[in-house]
């Protein structure tokens, strides 16, 4: 990595931190940012599974165990996402069974340009949406790009459960849990080094961390750009869940 990079790198995942630092500790926006990552952590499961069947179909039995495990880790990270959000009185909205949305929301070109600026987009860069498929995606690509995903994502989830409060114990329970996840993340990222190691020298992989750092910083700035000039407009990802709230009324009729 060279220095513009590694100074881009360290001012971006700065700024970053700060923003999801703010997210987390307010209560009012905590619900919105804790769905976005059970959606993520838990979406990703079906991907890692047939990661997993496929490196066990091609022989690669270590691999194989290591993504099951990873699969196993991530669902465990929705599930847990998912408690913080029933604490809250709030899960994520299920949006297959909202009404659709209108024409001019769903062309095909305005998602297709969402797709290329939004964070995974700008990552992605140069990659079809069939070549990220896990039966045909590159494995040196989804190791050294998950590979960074991990890494950075074991230290933001560290740094978010500091921030949360001590005196609540909702916040403390979650505190408790993204401590855990962080501790997860950085064995998952652990494994893919290794994984990268077994495929190829210690320049190589070296060279291709560094180019995936490198795509990881574009996507950090541009998401950073889009936030400071307002351009994201995040939509609500959480909903009010009715259940806690008929659990509630079932305590206080007793």
């Amino acid at each position: 990595m060279n220095l513009l990079t590694y100074i881009m790198h360290l001012a971006g995942s700065g700024a970053s931190a700060y923003f999801s630092a703010l997210q987390i500790r307010d209560i009012k926006t905590r619900p919105n940012i804790l769905a976005g990552f059970q959606l993520a952590e838990s979406g990703s499961v079906p991907f890692l599974t047939k990661l997993s069947q496929r490196a066990a179909t091609e022989g690669d039995t270590w691999l194989a165990e290591k993504l099951a495990k990873h699969a196993e880790d991530e669902n465990k990270h929705g599930q847990i996402f998912a408690n913080a959000l029933k604490q809250l009185d709030k899960k994520v909205i299920d949006f297959k069974n909202r009404p659709s949305e209108t024409k001019e929301e769903n062309t095909t070109d305005k998602k297709s340009e969402q797709r290329r600026n939004s964070f995974f987009g700008i990552y992605y860069e140069g990659y079809e949406a069939e070549q990220l498929k896990a039966e045909c995606i590159d494995w040196n690509a989804f190791m050294a790009s998950t590979y960074i995903l991990e890494l950075d994502a074991s230290k933001d989830f560290a740094r978010m459960a500091k921030v949360l409060p001590e005196n609540d114990s909702k916040a403390r329970n979650l505190k408790l849990g993204m401590l855990s996840i962080a501790r997860d993340e950085t064995t998952h990222a652990a494994y893919l080094y290794e994984a990268m190691t077994r495929r190829m020298s210690a320049i190589q992989v070296q060279q291709l961390v560094d180019e995936w750092r490198s795509r990881k910083v574009n996507a950090i700035t541009a998401f950073i750009a889009n936030k400071l000039q307002g351009k994201d407009n995040q939509r609500s990802l959480v909903q009010d869940d009715e259940s806690s709230n008929q659990e509630t009324e079932l305590i206080v009729a007793r």
